[in-house]
C-alpha cells in the first residue's frame, strides 16, 4: 500500500502584457491600445472518496499548470491558463516538504470533495495601455507574467476507518477481520502475513461501520521497527480500539503491554482512546487453560476483556456487542464537540465545500546590495524591468520615473548608491547615472 509520497508542483506563469500602439487611418491619437496577459491556472488537490491509495503517484511525480496567454494589439487580453485538478484519497495530510522532510501541515482532507489550493498561478502582466497617464500619454512599459508558483508537497494517507485492530504479529487479526467482514485478508500461520492495513465493512444488529486491520507491531515500533511505524498513522484516524492478544502465546499479558507502549510513544493520544482487549484462540487448549490467569493479570484493568475465536466464531457476538456500544458513543461525543456550521448563503448549494486556501508569504525586501551591485527584487519592479527597451532612450526615461514612484530611488539612494555603481532589476543590469 502506498500512502506517503512526495510530489513536485508548479502553478501557470501568467503572460506578458503587450506594447502596443494604435495607428490606423483616420483615427487620430490612437494611443497606447497593449493587451494583459492572462493569469496562469492554479493548481488544486481535490478529494475523491472512491480512491484509497496514493499508488498513481509512485508514477507521476510532476504537475504543472497550463500558462496564460500574451496579451496583443487592440486591448486583446491573453487566455488565463486551465487549472490543475489532481485527485487524492479522502483523509490525506498535506505538508510541505523542504530539506527532504515535511516541515509544516497544509490541510487534512477528510471530506469528499474537498478541495486544497496548493499553487496558484501567476497574475498577467499589465499592457501598455495600463500605464497611461496625466503626464505619459503613450507609455513604453509593460509587465512580464508573474512566475507561477514552485512547491513540494508531502502526502500522508491515514485510512478512514470507525474501529482498529491493533497487536503483535499473528494475534489474529486478519482472521477476526475476515470473520466479521466481507474482507479477505492473507491468512497464514507465520508473523507479519499483513503487510499492509486492510479495509472492511462490518454489519451488525442493524448498524455498519468499517473496521481496518493494522500490520503487527512489534518493540522499536514507534521508532521503526517491523511495520508499525508505517502503519501506526491509520490508527490516529480510528474512533475505537480492539486490542487483540493471542492467548495460546507465552505471555499474552506481556504483548499487551508491549503494543500499548509502542503506541503512546508514537502518539500518547492513541492510549486514550475507547478500547476493548480480545483475548483469541480460545478454540486451543493452552489458551483455554490460560484464561484465568490472563484475566486475574489483568484485574485492574478499565478496559472490558473478552474471549474470542476468530477460527470458531465463538465469543465475536458480544465482542461487536461491546464495540458497537462504543462506537455509538464515540460518534455522539464527537458530533456535540464539532461546531454549530456557518448558515449557508443564499443561492449556494448544500453540497458544495469551500476551497481551502493556505495563507500567502511574505513578500522579501525590495533592495539588497551583492557585493558592488545593488539589486532590486521587488517583483512590481522586476516585471516592468523585464520587458523594458534598453535600446529605446524612452522606454529607459520613463523605466527611471516608475522606480521613482515606487519609492525605489529612495530606497536606493538611502543605502549609498552614486553614480557609477551597477543596479539591477531581476536580468536587467545598468550604470548609475
Amino acid at each position: 500500500m502506498i500512502d506517503c509520497v512526495a510530489i513536485h508542483i508548479v502553478s501557470g506563469s501568467g503572460g506578458s502584457g503587450c506594447i502596443s500602439g494604435r495607428r490606423e487611418k483616420f483615427i487620430p491619437y490612437g494611443g497606447p491600445d497593449g493587451g494583459d496577459g492572462g493569469n496562469g491556472g492554479d493548481v488544486y488537490l481535490e478529494v475523491n472518496p472512491n480512491l484509497t491509495t496514493l499508488f498513481e503517484f509512485q508514477h507521476k511525480k510532476h504537475f504543472k499548470a497550463e500558462g496564460g496567454g500574451p496579451g496583443a494589439g487592440q486591448q486583446k487580453h491573453g487566455k488565463n491558463g486551465a487549472d490543475t485538478r489532481i485527485e487524492v484519497p479522502q483523509g490525506t495530510e498535506v505538508w510541505v516538504r523542504e530539506e527532504q522532510r515535511a516541515t509544516r501541515r497544509l490541510a487534512d482532507l477528510t471530506a469528499p470533495r474537498q478541495r486544497l489550493l496548493v499553487a496558484k498561478g501567476g497574475h498577467g502582466g499589465r499592457g501598455n495601455a495600463r500605464f497611461v497617464t496625466s503626464t505619459n500619454r503613450f507609455p513604453l512599459l509593460a509587465e512580464e507574467g508573474e512566475q507561477g508558483q514552485k512547491i513540494t508537497i508531502q502526502l500522508e494517507l491515514k485510512l478512514l476507518a470507525d474501529v482498529g485492530i491493533v497487536g503483535t504479529p499473528n494475534a489474529g487479526k486478519s482472521s477476526l477481520l475476515a470473520a466479521v467482514s466481507a474482507a479477505r485478508p492473507k491468512i497464514a500461520d507465520y508473523p507479519f502475513t499483513t503487510l499492509e492495513p486492510v479495509l472492511g465493512v462490518v454489519n451488525h444488529k442493524g448498524q455498519s461501520f468499517v473496521m481496518v486491520d493494522i500490520p503487527g507491531l512489534i518493540k522499536g515500533a514507534h521508532a521503526g521497527a517491523g511495520l508499525g511505524h508505517e502503519f501506526l498513522r491509520h490508527v490516529e484516524r480510528t474512533r475505537v480500539l480492539i486490542h487483540l492478544a493471542d492467548a495460546s502465546a507465552e505471555d499474552p499479558v506481556a504483548s499487551l503491554r508491549q503494543v500499548d507502549k509502542e503506541m503512546a510513544l508514537f502518539d500518547e493520544r492513541l492510549a486514550k482512546k475507547p478500547q476493548v482487549i480480545a483475548l483469541n484462540k480460545m478454540d486451543m487448549p493452552e489458551a483455554r487453560q490460560r484464561e484465568p490467569e490472563i484475566r486475574q493479570r489483568l484485574a485492574g484493568e478499565e478496559r472490558p476483556v473478552f474471549a474470542m475465536s476468530a477460527a470458531t466464531r465463538e465469543g465475536i457476538p458480544t465482542l461487536m456487542d461491546a464495540i458497537l456500544e462504543l462506537l455509538v458513543a464515540a460518534r455522539k461525543e464527537h458530533a456535540a464537540s464539532t461546531a454549530e456550521p456557518e448558515p449557508r448563503p443564499p443561492g449556494k448549494r448544500a453540497e458544495e465545500l469551500p476551497v481551502l486556501r493556505p495563507k500567502p508569504e511574505r513578500k522579501g525586501i525590495e533592495v539588497e546590495r551583492k557585493g558592488d551591485v545593488f539589486v532590486i527584487t521587488s517583483p512590481e519592479v522586476t516585471r516592468v524591468a523585464a520587458m523594458v527597451d534598453e535600446a529605446n532612450w524612452a522606454a529607459r526615461t520613463q523605466f527611471y520615473q516608475r522606480l521613482v514612484k515606487t519609492g525605489v530611488v529612495r530606497q536606493l539612494e538611502k543605502m549609498g548608491v552614486k553614480p557609477g555603481d551597477h543596479v539591477r532589476a531581476g536580468k536587467l543590469e545598468w550604470e548609475w547615472e
